[in-house]
């Protein structure tokens, strides 16, 4: 249970560390993920005719903001874009998304950091006369009275920050701080201590939940609608709900899922939800790797550091397009579609015709050669070696981010080296040992024919009909898949058979179900899980519909009841 925070406020230096203990209050209040099920998309291994004539809304773990939320957040909420929270600790990763609530506690480093964060957000939202009369929206403490401004910026701007209304006792505590910055200096740093305040406390970094008072089903209650508007704004736009999302939750207007989804369809056409699914991309597609990978320029001659961003910003540009901007939206488009985004510098990489400037501009691919952001030199050099492609990390990322299969880890004792590269071989030559080590055969049998497939394409992701003057074989097998087993030949000719499979299509639903509620499914999220898979293939797996149907299921809309430590009601 958690308690409702109290905030206590002793000086330990003027003006400065107000709630270094605050955000630590919740460290240990990151949930539980409950007995997950590795494998297939969202077969979690549970009768759903059994599980679904009641309401199923799994575990509803306490959510600390990722430094991306905190930075989206005081945007919002106080027109500050410096972004300090890419000085935070990083966050870490579960099922590859940095979000997951399980991993998110909170280190003494991370709360002084929060500490020094809030002071410095707070001086600037007061830096000048007009930024503070912002913040006050019309009341002169000259003409009104410092009190009764003080008051009424507590009361405004703690709805925005908590994102709820406040509670009394909140409302007498926040005030004694503006009051004592007040008496002990003056207005301005009075209004900075509540700034600070709020930004410390556990009801701003974290996304407190309780629901509303009363069961609508045994132990299920409903969230109360500043609650939904909560998880909408950060699921759909990584932020705080806008002052029409508020307006909704004032008005008691997000109570059905029809009112919901009406919210959501208006948020997906904000430019917050592109830059949200653009971080989901990031992470599914390990994106953000890119900036730390090395290449050997003695190997790969045309390459350059300074190609690394715009290898990003092709898929980053190409998976916007798709998503938002193409008419089907869909899983087949984002793997299979002919074409891309480029400018002069990255189309003179890929040997291609193309833009003759700067900018990013839409192009047609050789339909034979290109397919969808898996043949995209993005994901590509990613998963390759500095000097050669790797069969075995283009297998491992095609098994666990596109069919959602989670691989053991290789055995303690067993040297994790590529084999050595030998003018004289191709790489397919060069693997052939995993098949014939009896240690390594059975990951790698899942792996390398898969991997394999991709052999037309060089560590930096360039195209290639022969290797050290062989022509590659770039053949491959799916093993182990729920509907799609069989060879196929080449990286496009698979993408094609991943796009029509519905353990892919599956895989990409139960991704976004991690992502956007920050957790891994669980057995009782069978039903939750089939009501979102149905509603994107009623759509024709288009995606912002499926964000959609993220919306619409048990586990967006309720909670179980908060039993107070004890076991009262």
């Amino acid at each position: 249970m958690i308690q409702t925070a109290r905030i206590q406020c002793t000086a330990l230096a003027p003006r400065r560390r107000w709630l270094l203990g605050a955000a630590i209050g919740l460290a240990a209040c990151t949930g539980n993920i409950g007995d997950r099920q590795p494998g297939g998309a969202g077969n979690i291994g549970e009768d759903p005719s059994a599980l679904c004539t009641s309401k199923q809304p799994g575990e509803s773990p306490i959510r600390r903001m990722t430094r991306v939320e905190y930075d989206n957040t005081v945007r919002d909420l106080l027109g500050d874009t410096s972004e300090p929270a890419k000085d935070f600790v990083v966050e870490e990763e579960a099922l590859g998304f940095n979000n997951q609530a399980t991993a998110l506690g909170v280190t003494q480093l991370l709360a002084e950091q929060y500490m020094e964060a809030s002071e410095k957000v707070a001086a600037n939202a007061t830096a000048d006369a007009a930024k503070l009369a912002q913040l006050l929206d019309g009341c002169d403490p000259a003409a009104d009275g410092a009190d009764v401004c003080g008051e009424k910026f507590v009361e405004a701007f703690g709805q925005k920050a908590f994102r709820r209304l406040l509670q009394p006792d909140e409302v007498q505590r926040l005030n004694g701080v503006f009051t004592w910055g007040l008496t002990e200096y003056d207005f301005t740093t009075g209004i900075q201590l509540v700034i600070q305040a709020m930004l410390q406390s556990p009801h701003f970094l974290y996304r407190v939940e309780f629901g509303m008072p009363d069961p609508v089903e045994n132990d299920v209650v409903a969230l109360d609608h500043y609650e939904v508007a909560s998880r909408l704004s950060y699921m759909l736009w990584n932020s705080m709900p806008d002052e029409e999302l508020f307006a909704a939750a004032a008005a008691g207007e997000l109570g059905t899922a029809e009112q919901i989804a009406k919210q959501a369809r208006r948020m997906l056409d904000d430019d917050k939800a592109r830059q949200a699914v653009a971080n989901f991309h990031e992470q599914w597609l390990q994106l953000g790797k890119i900036e730390s990978i090395n290449k050997d320029s003695a190997i790969y001659p045309t390459y350059d550091d300074a190609l690394r961003p715009m290898w990003k910003s092709e898929t980053q540009a190409f998976l916007d397009y798709v998503v938002f901007d193409d008419a089907k939206g869909d899983v087949e488009t984002l793997l299979t579609a002919n074409y891309t985004f480029l400018n002069k510098e990255l189309a003179d990489f890929y040997g291609v015709t193309g833009p003759t400037g700067s900018e990013f501009e839409k192009v047609d691919t050789d339909s034979a050669e290109r397919a969808g952001f898996l043949t995209q030199a993005s994901v590509l050099a990613v998963n390759a070696k500095p000097n050669q492609s790797s069969p075995v990390h283009r297998g491992k990322f095609v098994r666990e981010r596109l069919l959602c299969q989670i691989l053991p880890p290789p055995p303690n004792n067993i040297q994790i080296k590529a084999p050595d590269l030998d003018p004289n071989l191709t790489t397919r030559e060069r693997f052939n040992q995993h098949d014939k080590d009896p240690f390594c055969a059975g990951c790698h049998k899942l792996m390398d024919p898969i991997g394999l497939g991709f052999e037309h394409y060089d560590g930096v992701g360039l195209w290639r009909d022969k290797e050290n003057g062989k022509a590659v074989d770039a053949t491959g097998q799916i093993n182990d898949s729920d509907d799609i087993d069989g060879p196929f030949d080449g990286a496009v000719e698979l993408a094609h058979k991943l796009a029509e499979s519905d353990q892919v299509r599956q895989c990409v639903a139960t991704q976004w179900f991690r992502f956007g509620y920050g957790r891994a499914e669980q057995k009782g999220d069978q039903c939750n899980l089939e009501k979102v898979q149905d509603a994107f293939a009623a759509a024709n797996y288009n995606v912002k519909e499926l964000l959609v149907a993220l919306t619409q299921t048990d586990a967006f809309i309720y909670r179980r009841k908060v039993v107070p430590e004890g076991g009262g009601q």
